[in-house]
């Protein structure tokens, strides 16, 4: 029987991440709307919980015998979702590929999944399934001062971490040259980052994607080979390290003042980069991160959300709740929540209907984003992580890198105590967090 209100209507409970932009919710509820005026027997409920806390909030609601029918998890959470369980002991979401079962239309919704960017199904592709629906998908990149490097002498912007560093000893060299030369936050994602773009594995089991990862590889030669180019970059003076983890705001304010020429951060800042050297007089340009020219191109960090579909519903409440998914997803939605939330489209379709409308004409730093994403390889590593205690994990290596930052101890041996600490908190998230009921706060915490 479905689930249904005392007004008879088919009910989809659909909980989303929320973030701090403004306003963020409004076009989802606007394709709610729309979905029940064209679908009367159904009925969409859009709630929101903040996106650290939502896995929490959809556990917490589990075990009440609440859940939500679909729920949009940040992408670092996958492996929390996974192992959310229903009250008695059975994962709380299935495979959304499973649920569609071949089907290239569900109540007249065109499928959408076959359609999904490359890089948002490898990256939810999970024990041979594509396990959630990409909704927002976002990687990083570099942020250059054109002018500023350009009166080094320095032409064309770096593509790799060796074309980085002579960048950067040029840009020292002139006259006037800023303070420093490239910063970024110390952040997890950073490291994830340029693992990926080197096809390093951070877990077994392909990252998390064949089977539950059980071990952390924090010494291998992709992982130390970005460490030590950090902390060599830091050691010549070119990185301005600002002392406070995931300082995104710190390194904003030094790029726009120009006390920085290079700076890694989000493709959702991209307008508003470009925007800062409009204001302040300088040329911006947006590239994709540097790579190591030792290790062969594999793949990017993905941020962005996954939707997730509950288990175990009846048929008209899971072909709603997939219906509902794949119009959120169809061209001209997946276009229009670009264009006003900046996540880079999740389709193949959207992607191409921006460029003949002439969206990345007038905006080419989103086209970045795309073309970014769409040099994913799929080799082992290519994808980030899948495992428990992700947000702890990269805290770990976080701290690692500021006491060889601030205090100068040597990046191995402090990466080496940052190992054994990160395996000690997967042994941990296996001992505490995968029992059925309730588990300590801990289990659910997402790193910003």
């Amino acid at each position: 029987m479905s689930e249904a209100d005392r007004s008879g209507k088919i009910v989809i409970d659909a909980w989303f991440s929320g973030y701090t932009f403004p306003n963020f919710l409004e076009p989802i509820k606007q394709r709610a709307r729309e979905f029940e005026q064209a679908y009367p027997r159904y009925q969409i409920n859009v709630g929101s919980s903040y996106f650290q806390n939502l896995a929490a909030d959809v556990a917490a609601a589990a075990q009440e015998g609440r859940p939500p029918t679909i729920a949009s998890y940040y992408s670092g959470a996958t492996q929390l979702a996974r192992d959310t369980l229903t009250q008695d002991g059975r994962p709380l979401f299935t495979s959304v590929e499973k649920a569609i079962a071949g089907r290239t239309e569900i109540l007249g919704q065109p499928v959408v999944l076959d359609d999904m960017v490359t890089a948002g199904r490898n990256f939810y592709t999970i024990d041979g399934t594509f396990a959630a629906m990409p909704m927002t998908l976002s990687t990083m990149h570099m942020y250059t001062n054109v002018t500023l490097m350009r009166a080094a002498g320095v032409e064309e912007v770096p593509r790799t971490f060796q074309e980085i560093e002579a960048a950067c000893a040029a840009i020292a060299r002139m006259e006037n040259a800023p303070p420093h030369r490239i910063s970024w936050a110390n952040d997890g994602k950073f490291f994830q980052q340029m693992l990926a773009h080197q096809g390093g594995l951070l877990t077994d089991g392909n990252n998390g994607r064949e089977g539950r990862a059980t071990s952390v590889d924090l010494l291998s030669p992709q992982m130390m080979a970005f460490v030590l180019w950090w902390s060599r970059l830091h050691r010549d003076g070119h990185f301005l390290h600002s002392g406070k983890l995931e300082d995104w705001a710190g390194c904003a304010q030094a790029f726009r003042e120009q006390r920085v020429v290079f700076r890694f951060s989000s493709s959702f800042e991209a307008p508003y980069m470009v925007k800062a050297g409009e204001e302040h007089g300088f040329e911006v340009a947006v590239t994709p991160t540097p790579y190591n020219a030792d290790y062969p191109f594999a793949g990017n960090w993905i941020g962005g959300d996954g939707i997730w579909l509950r288990d175990g519903l009846d048929e008209e409440t899971s072909d709603g709740a997939l219906a509902f998914m794949q119009y959120l997803n169809n061209p001209r939605n997946a276009a229009e929540w670009h264009k006003v939330y900046g996540s880079a489209p999740v389709t193949n379709a959207a992607a191409a209907l921006l460029e003949r409308e002439g969206w990345y004409d007038e905006h080419p730093y989103h086209r970045v984003t795309t073309e970014q994403l769409n040099t994913t390889t799929g080799v082992p590593g290519a994808e980030t992580p899948i495992v428990g205690h992700f947000a702890q994990i990269q805290h770990a290596m976080m701290y690692a890198l500021e006491d060889i930052m601030a205090l100068g101890v040597d990046p191995v041996e402090r990466f080496t105590q940052a190992a054994k600490e990160s395996e000690q908190l997967l042994d941990d998230y296996g001992r505490l967090c995968l029992v059925n009921g309730p588990r300590p706060a801990h289990c659910t915490l997402i790193d910003s």
